[in-house]
């Protein structure tokens, strides 16, 4: 939030979203208020009418009718940047109001003095006044309507949660509160309704709409057992869910507080912005100063007053103090619709520089949920039999592999018989009694153990193997891979067409690595990586040059996350990687660093070409209004300065909503990256194109 931002929430009390929507109300009624008042103190204004050519009454009570409406409008419409203007200077931090202030203030007391006849006639500046003042307002309006616009992302996700529930009660519902809900309730969702809090389902099966949670725009199939969000939508069918997480606890809550962070946070950016529009602040009240010496020294003291409050007028920074907190706002709010949550304004704005984005393998690339690959039998053997007995002994374990296994057996649609003695040991395997016979299945330790070989697998290397073992004698072997998730290749090819180089980094043997990278595509990877030494690879590609990504979803990856450029945490991952990371994908989805990085370079743009409209128009303005071209016989008066002023805010404003229009959602995002990428190509001479070849 800008300096000048925190004095408006500063005077009124206001914080958060509710005090934008509030600033947008009181400005909006201000404004019309100061535009009927402004009418009469415009039209009677003596000046005015001399420029337009019409005559008022020399005498009587017109000739007060500026003067006094013209006092009710600097008192009262003025009064926003008169208290900014103190606020400003207790901070001993001079910026826009100050300026603002002191415009209007010089205006006010000149025209004063005129009417009073103190003062030269054509220093009646009334018209001058109640334009600037209306303008003034009209662009501190628009400017809370944009900032009140940017806290839509938190206005829509409260809204994604319905307005009552329906609780089971033993052979009915009751219609409750979500708010008076408790953890262990069982809920009703109907088909079309939505979640009311985090839970799992108990009965039914449905498609779910979750693009509001992660943005994608796929429903997702959830059944028995499965976890649900809090808003999200049961498309087709109804659900039995029983809660587990209520109120600030959900995940729809920490998105929001998360989102809320986001807008709050400062920003290099920012940062840069307020430091500019401190420096115009000086450069403005330096050209005054000049402006009224020169003008006072070649015998025009009137003129030297209209010329440096128009500088002044022209001068503030209002554009500046704009250019920069809008568009982050609108990009952090664009983010969170498409299921990119930003923790940290500097990753955003970091993410458009990083040249290399590591991918950790498991969970990550992959589903993180391993799958029979191939079952390879002793003789005397079948497969069906090899599985049966490696499901029944594994059925009691609750290890990824071997659920596994045991749905791979499921899915066969085999008998898995009822074990007993069941027993497990950590990097050995599990060993269990199951009719009559003593089954083992487990890894390279088993078979050390029992001192007997594997069967030959030539297809073996580029898996997990787990062994079946039968009263000592081996069964055969079952092969178990981390399904490589379908939208990873796509990630994969965008971000090289994005020219940002992809490296993998898993704690899985060199031939499993190789052959998950040989299947996106990535030229690079760190394999057999231990957890601690993760952040380790993260130092060694910094160390060649490299702005570094790391994206990860384990408690593994924190320190990797936390050591990287850039850390980005899969939001279906642990709450010590999501404090680690900068950015935080809602879904699981790997194409949502391409709209990371999208949407970082396009808020670059935006707020780059704020920047230049914002102080480029100011240090051009400037001379104008003190009268450097008036030996040409151009002088830019104060009015059309005014006008311009605040022209330059909308223009600022209007340009920053255009980023509204971009879609950041996973699909979008890679389609632009390899759209740019063979338009690059096509317009690349196909002697070019030869040349690049060779020299690769």
């Amino acid at each position: 939030m800008s300096h000048e931002h925190q004095h408006h929430d500063d005077q009124h009390g206001h914080s958060g979203h509710a005090g934008h929507g509030d600033h947008v109300a009181q400005f909006r009624r201000l404004f019309w208020i100061m535009l009927v008042i402004a009418v009469p103190v415009i039209g009677f204004s003596a000046m005015f009418a001399m420029l337009l050519g019409y005559s008022l009454p020399a005498q009587g009570w017109v000739a007060w009718v500026s003067p006094l409406l013209g006092t009710l409008m600097y008192v009262w419409g003025g009064k926003p940047f008169l208290t900014g203007a103190v606020t400003e200077l207790r901070a001993r931090q001079p910026g826009m109001m100050l300026l603002i202030a002191l415009a209007i203030t010089v205006a006010y007391f000149a025209s004063l003095g005129a009417s009073l006849g103190l003062l030269d006639h054509q220093l009646d500046f009334w018209w001058e006044l109640a334009l600037l003042i209306v303008i003034m307002l009209l662009g501190h309006w628009i400017e809370m309507r944009a900032l009140a616009q940017t806290t839509s992302a938190l206005d829509s996700l409260a809204a994604l949660l319905p307005d009552e529930a329906e609780r089971v009660e033993g052979d009915s519902t009751v219609t409750v509160a979500p708010a008076d809900l408790r953890i262990g309730d069982v809920v009703v969702v109907r088909p079309g309704g939505r979640v009311p809090a985090d839970g799992a389902v108990v009965s039914g099966a449905a498609s779910m709409d979750e693009s509001m949670i992660t943005g994608e725009s796929r429903t997702v199939r959830r059944s028995e057992g499965d976890a649900v969000v809090a808003g999200t939508v049961a498309t087709d069918s109804g659900l039995r869910i029983r809660i587990s997480a209520v109120g600030d606890d959900t995940a729809l809550a920490g998105i929001s507080r998360l989102v809320a962070e986001a807008q709050n946070s400062s920003s290099r950016a920012q940062r840069i912005a307020d430091r500019a529009a401190g420096w115009l602040f000086w450069f403005a009240l330096g050209a005054g100063i000049l402006t009224a010496i020169v003008w006072t020294l070649i015998g025009l003291p009137d003129e030297a007053v209209v010329r440096t409050i128009t500088v002044l007028v022209i001068a503030c920074p209002h554009a500046l103090g704009l250019a920069i907190p809008l568009v982050v706002s609108i990009a952090t709010e664009r983010a969170a619709k498409g299921g990119v949550l930003v923790k940290d304004r500097l990753a955003l704005e970091g993410m458009r520089t990083v040249d290399t984005v590591l991918f950790d393998k498991t969970g990550t690339l992959t589903t993180g949920r391993p799958q029979v690959v191939g079952i390879h039998s002793a003789p005397g053997t079948d497969d069906d039999q090899l599985l049966a007995l490696a499901a029944a002994a594994e059925s009691d374990s609750e290890h990824p592999l071997a659920r596994a296994i045991v749905s791979a057996a499921h899915d066969r649609g085999l008998v898995v018989a009822s074990a007993s003695d069941f027993a497990s040991s950590p990097a050995v395997g599990v060993t269990a009694t199951v009719d009559g016979r003593r089954i083992r299945v487990g890894g390279p330790r088993l078979l050390e153990e029992e001192g007997v070989s594997a069967i030959s697998d030539p297809d073996a290397d580029a898996s997990t193997v787990l062994h079946v073992v039968a009263d000592g004698t081996v069964l055969g072997s079952l092969r178990l891979s981390d399904t490589v998730r379908p939208e990873s290749r796509e990630a994969v090819d965008a971000l090289r067409a994005l020219h940002v180089q992809v490296v993998m980094i898993t704690g899985d043997a060199e031939a499993v690595a190789a052959a998950v990278a040989a299947e996106l595509g990535i030229d690079r990877y760190f394999a057999g990586v231990r957890p601690e030494d993760k952040a380790h690879a993260v130092r060694t590609l910094q160390a060649e040059g490299r702005r570094v990504a790391m994206v990860g979803d384990g408690v593994n990856d924190a320190p990797a996350l936390a050591q990287a450029d850039v850390g980005i945490a899969i939001g279906a991952g642990t709450d010590v990687a999501i404090a680690s990371a900068g950015v935080i994908l809602a879904g699981d989805d790997p194409r949502s660093v391409v709209s990371v990085i999208d949407l970082s370079r396009a808020t670059y743009r935006k707020m780059t070409q704020n920047l230049w409209w914002a102080a480029g128009y100011n240090l051009l303005s400037v001379p104008l209004a003190a009268g450097v071209l008036a030996p040409i016989g151009f002088v830019l008066p104060m009015s059309v300065g005014a006008i311009l002023m605040s022209l330059s805010t909308i223009v600022v404003a209007l340009n920053a909503q255009l980023l509204r229009r971009l879609d950041v959602s996973p699909e979008a995002s890679v389609r632009r990256a390899l759209g740019h990428s063979a338009s690059a190509r096509s317009s690349t001479p196909a002697s070019d194109r030869e040349l690049a070849r060779a020299s690769r």
